[in-house]
């Protein structure tokens, strides 16, 4: 490890400086572009030890636990950064991932999100000699960080950290690091947790006596299997209500839900017959349906349930077909697809290389991709402008406020 002042020439893409150096570049966590710092290094990682020099677009965050001087939370990287810098970056992600790949469509400004907007959050948790920790992990470590205040989190979920750690309190049954997955819910708070060593009866009975004494608690469950439901744990997919599995994914944030969900219905207009890949357990197809007939697809059987559900005793909705499949090993052929006036698909982080080919091949007028990942959005987006879509808009959506990370909706036609 070595001492040395650098300047920082610009952020990555994981929200750190980055010093351009003789030996190559050299990543900064907390550093802006444009500031002089000293740093200890450590190969290409370096430590802010002091800064020279401050950029003029550094601000002081708003939470107690972004403190690079002492052990501060992972969950954010960016709170210093102003606000305009910070839309700007979020967009150029979205910009320079397309520019990779010989892309250069209309990029929409950053629709932004908001304190307070994040519904669902992970914590980590774990007991140890001097009491539960609840909170994030540690940038880059998993060292936990009990956290008190999250400006980021609903209020609704940060109102409850003293419930969530009684019901984590009465789960642990060791050492054991384990997550506990928040939701808010219509009818409260969703709990998941993962990770936890099978419960022995003793342990089971004191978390469902636990809980049942938390009036702010709908559902909790361990491992993926429901321990007690007071309350059947409710979301609004577009005025359509539905119960999502223990630990489903959903959108972190409702704004940024509806206002992706806006454009994509806008985009598919007046389409008859809507394909939905990845549906996951509705959050486009229920609301597709208000207008359109629905097929949607989905690798894991307790989503797709609850979507179908939802489907079924929702009165005024276009029929709505369901189809357990996995799009990675067998997506759709194109002859499939040819029957669809429109396709959504929102898929991981991996993105939809296999469906897409065939997609692109079909030739369905119109598509619209969802996407966490700029990169793989962009290669996909690739292989359906090499078979002549094209791209209308590009949208990047924030809902992961002062994090690196970035949804697009990307709307094409043919």
């Amino acid at each position: 490890m070595s001492t040395l002042t650098v300047t920082i020439n610009r952020l990555g893409a994981h929200g750190h400086g980055i010093a351009n150096t003789a030996e190559g570049p050299v990543y900064v966590p907390h550093a802006l572009p444009g500031e002089t710092v000293a740093i200890a290094r450590n190969g290409s990682h370096g430590t802010l030890l002091s800064t020279a020099i401050s950029s003029p677009d550094r601000v002081a965050p708003l939470c107690r636990h972004f403190d690079p001087d002492r052990d501060a939370c992972g969950g954010c990287s960016l709170q210093h950064l102003a606000e305009q810098p910070y839309m700007d970056f979020k967009r150029d992600l979205v910009v320079e991932a397309l520019r990779s790949k010989g892309l250069t469509p209309h990029v929409e400004p950053l629709v932004t999100c908001d304190l307070g907007q994040r519904r669902r959050t992970v914590f980590s948790a774990r007991r140890t000699d001097k009491g539960l920790l609840l909170g994030f992990n540690r940038a880059e470590t998993n060292h936990i960080i009990s956290v008190e205040e999250c400006p980021v989190a609903a209020p609704a979920i940060m109102a409850q950290l003293d419930a969530l750690r009684s019901i984590a309190a009465a789960l642990t049954g060791g050492s054991e690091s384990f997550r506990l997955t928040v939701l808010e819910t219509l009818a409260g708070l969703d709990v998941a947790a993962e990770g936890v060593k099978p419960l022995d009866e003793k342990r089971r009975r004191a978390a469902i006596e636990t809980v049942m004494r938390l009036s702010a608690i709908a559902r909790v469950s361990v491992n993926g299997e429901i321990l007690i439901e007071p309350r059947k744990p409710l979301v609004d997919f577009g005025g359509v209500l539905a119960a999502p599995p223990p630990g489903a994914f959903m959108q972190a944030t409702k704004e940024a839900e509806d206002a992706m969900a806006a454009l994509v219905l806008a985009h598919i207009g007046k389409a008859k017959r809507v394909l939905d890949l990845f549906a996951g357990s509705g959050t486009f197809a229920l609301r597709l349906a208000r207008t359109a007939r629905v097929h949607a697809v989905e690798g894991e059987d307790k989503p797709l349930k609850a979507l179908d559900l939802a489907a079924r005793t929702t009165p005024g909705l276009k029929p709505v077909t369901v189809e357990k499949r996995d799009l990675f090993r067998r997506p759709l052929t194109a002859q499939e697809l040819k029957v669809y006036d429109a396709v959504v698909f929102d898929p991981p982080r991996a993105g939809a290389e296999a469906q897409v080919r065939e997609l692109a091949r079909a030739g369905v007028k119109k598509v619209a991709a969802v996407s966490c990942n700029p990169l793989t959005l962009a290669r996909d987006l690739r292989l359906l402008v090499d078979q002549g879509y094209e791209i209308r808009s590009v949208i990047p959506v924030d809902q992961f406020l002062w994090s690196p990370h970035v949804e697009a909706v990307a709307l094409l036609q043919r």
